[in-house]
């Protein structure tokens, strides 16, 4: 007997088809398979999910549709558990048979509480495993044609770069409380691969986290907390945070409001993660509404109509209604709806409440759009007539991330990007107030350094931001708003007098015509810079003015300091920024858990599983 044929019939032996015949090989084992697909409430598959046989090792990872295949699985019953990072764990007993695949399929619910891991310490054995399982579902969608119809867009980003205070002393930028960013990182590490760098917005990653700044006591609708100590990823620089913390306001005590949905239900948004889930987010804010706020819904395909006439807030029937009816199908006309749902938010105005409109697309404005700036400029006129715009963006694939966010920024209103129902739950319901209340508008802020201090300075994000120095007291100027309970923190590094210049901040030619600089600053050589934030009330067009010296540096730096240059240094890694020094994934990540803090709604916990890919897949 050949060596094949003595194998043959030892596997014949094993499975019982030949009984006669004496046992020559140990016995092989039988199994069988299971698949399926994970989702959440909406339908949508989960990416990056795991399926394990309780009791084993890491088991299948879900590709970004959410679908999984388990093989080698022992025929009989076993238990399944299925985990996905913000999801309930769910477990299921089911019965493995041989020679077909057992489908098996989950529907996740999103819990705030699970948003740190997906595996125990008995199954998260391998997360070079994971990772692994998540960036082999790449290929499967390139063969279904997704790499081939991704039109996803992103402004380009070049990096602040380094300026000398001797030369350029002031620097001016408008504030920023989007957080679109985040999440959409999020978006392309659960799908198993990193982002495209100019989809990094690196003060956008920062924004995403609460901060415990102090609440503000004044006058003044937020206040002005400054921080300056070392740079963890440079030896010998120095790191300084300006924190902002918007007055909070309960939800009872917010002013009606007048809202307009904008939904696109174009064909584009057929994807369960987009009409669907935003849909879903939809129905999270509408629960939380109060008879006093009212609420129209307009929508826009190959032509914009008015599902739902601007109905009281506490006729939810009505509105969940109309939602659930909406369909998607047709090319884009935003342009229409946009004018349409102005037009609604108008006629249904109140002078002494919140007027907003609020669009939810994947930004795909490709039929009647005459022009841009002509769309734009519509925006900004509504917002003198105190009607504001926010922007929600949803899916994959066509996502017009850079327009979104101008959109926003015109409309006095702020970009967010919805990933699922988690995401859609801290927007609309968590954060509702800030989603909804503009407390301060046209917020900018002008710091001044000290040459006698600072040798040279860098402002770490803001890039799409920055303003020229003379649009601080220019009132005329737009600039960035922010809502009811929302921070905003900037980084700078700073390369201190007596400390070796080793950052490239150019140099021209002695001039002829100015003074010579000599002798101390005026304000003292203790002062690092001063920082000056000019704002207007949401009703009015003339600005106010607060300033604030920095001269200190923390002994020890706080946890809101410590946390944000984590983030900021796992930004520029994503970025492979040339400014990122000496910053490494494990001394980010180390950074940030000892920042981690009470971490309340688990954000943090997830940001720190996020890291941990993000550096798997960097090695790859």
């Amino acid at each position: 007997m050949t060596r094949w044929n003595h194998w043959m019939m030892a596997g014949l032996v094993g499975v019982g088809l030949l009984p006669g015949l004496p046992e020559i090989m140990p016995r092989r084992v039988v199994t069988g398979s299971v698949e399926g697909r994970v989702t959440d409430q909406t339908g949508a598959g989960i990416g990056g999910a795991s399926v394990t046989i309780r009791g084993t090792g890491p088991g299948a990872v879900t590709a970004a549709d959410g679908r999984y295949r388990l093989d080698g699985v022992s025929i009989g019953e076993v238990e399944l558990v299925a985990r996905a990072i913000g999801y309930r764990m769910a477990r299921r007993t089911v019965k493995v048979n041989q020679g077909m695949a057992t489908r098996v399929d989950w529907t996740l619910t999103a819990d705030l509480n699970r948003l740190e891991a997906v595996g125990t310490s008995a199954d998260q054995a391998s997360k070079q495993g994971y990772i692994a399982g998540m960036a082999a579902a790449a290929p499967s969608l390139h063969r279904q044609g997704w790499r081939q119809f991704n039109t996803e867009e992103y402004r380009h980003i070049a990096e602040n770069s380094w300026r000398a205070p001797a030369r350029t002393p002031l620097s001016t930028f408008s504030i920023d409380v989007d957080a679109g960013s985040y999440t959409n990182v999020r978006r392309f590490i659960s799908e198993g691969r990193l982002p495209p760098a100019d989809a990094v917005r690196v003060e956008e990653m920062i924004n995403y986290f609460r901060y415990s700044y102090r609440e503000p006591t004044g006058e003044h609708p937020f206040s002005v907390t400054t921080e300056v100590t070392d740079a963890p990823w440079h030896p010998g620089h120095k790191l300084a945070l300006i924190g902002l913390q918007g007055r909070r306001i309960p939800v009872a005590s917010l002013p009606p409001s007048n809202l307009v949905f904008l939904i696109d239900v174009s064909g584009s948004m057929h994807d369960p993660r987009k009409l669907p889930l935003v849909k879903s987010a939809f129905r999270l804010l509408v629960n939380q509404l109060r008879p006093e706020d009212r609420v129209a819904i307009a929508v826009y395909a190959g032509a914009a109509g008015l599902v739902l006439p601007s109905t009281p807030g506490h006729r939810k029937d009505r509105i969940l209604d109309a939602i659930e009816r909406l369909q998607a199908g047709g090319s884009t006309a935003g342009a229409a709806g946009i004018r349409l749902a102005y037009q609604t938010a108008r006629e249904n105005l109140l002078r002494e409440g919140n007027n907003r409109v609020i669009l939810a697309t994947d930004g795909d404005f490709n039929i009647g759009v005459s022009s841009e700036g002509e769309l734009i400029r519509l925006i900004e006129e509504e917002r003198k007539h105190g009607i504001f715009l926010t922007v929600l963006g949803f899916g994959t694939g066509n996502l017009k991330d850079a327009k979104m966010e101008q959109l926003a920024d015109k409309g006095n209103g702020h970009y967010a990007y919805v990933d699922n129902v988690l995401e859609a739950r801290k927007v609309l319901v968590q954060e509702l107030g800030a989603t909804l209340l503009t407390i301060a508008k046209d917020v900018k802020l002008q710091v001044e350094f000290n040459p006698e201090a600072v040798q040279a300075y860098r402002l770490i994000g803001y890039e799409n931001r920055i303003l020229a120095d003379e649009d601080f007291n220019d009132d005329a100027k737009d600039a960035g708003d922010m809502g009811a309970g929302h921070s905003v923190t900037a980084l700078y590094e700073l390369v201190p007098v007596g400390a070796e210049l080793d950052v490239k901040v150019g140099t021209v030619d002695p001039l002829k015509y100015q003074p010579t600089r000599t002798g101390r600053a005026a304000s003292g050589q203790e002062d690092w810079f001063t920082v000056k934030v000019r704002y207007k009330a949401p009703e009015s067009s003339a600005s106010r003015l607060l300033e604030r010296v920095v001269s200190s540096e923390a002994r020890s730096p706080s946890e809101n300091l410590r946390w944000a240059a984590a983030v900021a240094g796992v930004g520029m890694l994503l970025r492979d920024s040339e400014h990122k020094g000496r910053a490494t994934w494990p001394a980010m990540l180390s950074l940030a858990r000892g920042a981690r803090g009470e971490d309340r709604e688990g954000y943090r916990g997830e940001f720190l599983r996020l890291a941990e890919m993000m550096e798997e897949l960097a090695r790859k």
